[in-house]
């Protein structure tokens, strides 16, 4: 082989190399580390904050379940709740997961899983909680500002363009009329019994206790351990070692979290997606437009 070819098939071998390490430190940045480099692992998914956007937390579950070296998942939940669709989301992504999946999966609350993050939880296997956890609230809001008579003492006129007459429900430049209180409150009960429905068939509990319960008000731990809200009490540490023990991995399982979403010099040369940058500015600041909105959110 001429010196020429020689340095051409080292220069090939390299390149091959840096892919392959490339491809390795990809699947490292987005689950944390790599499972074939240890037995197997306890995925700790979080769920924090006010919930409004359920991008990155779906990407890092769905990350997590096509990884086999993954043998159970504990969803860590710190959040009082947020908008109805993101709640509902990441639910059916949980519950599907429990259903289609033979490995554990374990919901835990911290300070707060209240609302829409209650709402999250019970698409799990089981639930856990601490005796102090504010959880519970299981209700309804929606809200909107209403400047009118503002408007009204400053001059300033809002005119409407719209299809029907009940298309601008909500609107800033106008109070609500008795039949457009009764469209939206309508609008909020439906949802609201789609919450007491979730919790009813997920938490085996008959639909008429769940409605004495979902009046909006919060529980700690212990009240909703004694409710049959949550399976019991413990830490996290404890609910990881019993996902552990579940998946035959012993009590002390190795664990895996994902990274904090980042944005990097090589994300914006290589392109940006609009769900990672609409992730990692979530994890900067909640976005909270000014449109009437159905919320799970504590308050």
């Amino acid at each position: 082989m001429t010196y020429d070819k020689r340095n051409t098939v080292i220069a090939l071998l390299a390149l091959l190399g840096l892919f392959g390490v490339g491809a390795i430190l990809s699947i490292w940045w987005t689950v944390g580390s790599t499972s074939f480099l240890s037995g197997g692992r306890v995925a700790v998914v979080p769920l924090r904050g006010v919930i409004e956007d359920e991008a990155a937390f779906m990407k890092a579950l769905e990350g997590f379940r096509e990884d086999p070296g993954v043998r159970a998942f504990v969803i860590e939940i710190e959040s009082p709740g947020g908008t109805v669709g993101a709640s509902q989301s990441i639910f059916e992504a949980i519950r599907e997961l429990r259903d289609e999946d033979d490995r554990p999966v374990l919901a835990w609350m911290g300070d707060v899983g209240a609302s829409g993050g209650y709402y999250a939880a019970v698409g799990a296997d089981s639930v856990y909680a601490l005796p102090g956890t504010m959880t519970g609230s299981i209700g309804v809001i929606m809200e909107f500002p209403n400047a009118e008579e503002l408007f009204r003492k400053v001059g300033v006129d809002w005119e409407v363009v719209a299809s029907g007459e009940h298309k601008d429900l909500g609107g800033l430049g106008r109070s609500l009329s008795p039949e457009g209180r009764e469209i939206l409150e309508d609008v909020v009960g439906d949802v609201h019994e789609q919450f007491v429905e979730v919790v009813s068939e997920n938490r085996n509990l008959d639909r008429e206790t769940v409605l004495g319960l979902a009046d909006g008000r919060v529980f700690s731990g212990r009240q909703a351990n004694e409710l049959g809200l949550v399976d019991g009490l413990m830490t996290l540490s404890g609910t990881i070692s019993l996902a552990g023990r579940m998946a035959d991995l012993g009590t002390d399982p190795t664990i895996v979290r994902p990274r904090e979403p980042t944005i990097s010099l090589f994300d914006i040369l290589g392109g940006l997606s609009i769900g990672d940058a609409r992730a990692w500015l979530g994890s900067l600041a909640p976005l909270r437009p000014g449109a009437p909105r159905l919320l799970f959110e504590l308050r």
